[in-house]
């Protein structure tokens, strides 16, 4: 089980990955770095904390899992 603070610093890992990627396609579309950074911003903002919210919930589900011991 990955802690809190795993979680969070991969949810931080990604989302850099993503705004960049973001920035980039915002960019080609309105031929604006501040707009394109503006949408970036805000969608990494809302996909992080859903990343998060995923991730705490799938945690405490045990559907899928191997635990030590079983084949």
């Amino acid at each position: 089980m990955d802690t809190t603070r795993r979680t969070v610093a991969k949810a931080l890992c990604w989302q850099a990955l993503g705004l960049c990627t973001m920035t980039g396609l915002g960019y080609l579309f309105t031929g604006s770095v501040s707009q394109g950074g503006a949408i970036a911003l805000t969608s990494s903002g809302v996909a992080l904390v859903a990343y998060v919210v995923h991730e705490r919930i799938w945690d405490k589900i045990s559907w899928g899992r191997r635990h030590p011991g079983e084949t």
